[in-house]
């Protein structure tokens, strides 16, 4: 558990410094955007790293049960995590759903971990999806302010398409199913559909 906790301070830690933009905009005065970039990269790929081998060390001592999720909870979390692929894949095709979420990607994030604590009752499951959560949630709120302090007159994005809303459908259903069927089990070691071990 110690070491998923770190791995979270580390990523989340990272993540959470991009939003403090004067000691962020310091860092990038005295390392250059090359070697912020870098730095950010690997710290992040150090977290991520650190949260993988301990929440794997912590499943394989036993989960520490908290609450047990009705089963219902795990139907919904199926549905959302779809919402969520769809949403991260509209981040990178401006359209309707982009123009409407206006940070699609911070809003899967948020989907996609409340959805694991949803179907997910114990505490190593909760401390990762609850942490990520909450970061998404200040994140947001940051961007929001950051936006409305932009000078207005500022150049519109191009008109929202229904093509790339469909190709954002498309391709995150794809994505998702893929990952429900093959990736989770494989990278996870958790089959999201019963009897595929």
């Amino acid at each position: 558990m110690t070491l998923l906790v770190l791995g979270l301070i580390v990523f989340l830690g990272t993540h959470s410094f991009s939003m403090a933009r004067q000691p962020r905009a310091t860092v990038i005065m005295k390392l250059g955007e090359g070697g912020y970039k870098g730095l950010y990269s690997l710290l992040s790929l150090a977290g991520i790293v650190m949260i993988s081998i301990g929440y794997g060390h912590y499943r394989q001592a036993g989960y520490i049960p908290v609450w047990d999720p009705p089963v219902w909870t795990r139907h919904l979390a199926l549905l959302l995590v779809w919402f969520a692929f769809v949403f991260f894949v509209a981040a990178y095709l401006p359209g309707r759903i982009k123009r409407t979420l206006k940070h699609p990607m911070l809003a899967g994030v948020k989907v996609w971990a409340l959805a694991h604590l949803l179907a997910n009752g114990d505490l190593g499951s909760i401390l990762l999806f609850g942490s990520i959560l909450a970061w998404a949630v200040v994140a947001r709120i940051s961007v929001k302010r950051r936006d409305e302090a932009k000078p207005h007159g500022a150049p519109l994005e191009p008109p929202a398409g229904l093509r790339n809303d469909a190709l954002a459908v498309v391709i995150g259903t794809v994505v998702y199913v893929a990952f429900v069927v093959w990736l989770h089990p494989l990278l996870i070691g958790v089959p999201v559909v019963p009897g595929r071990a």
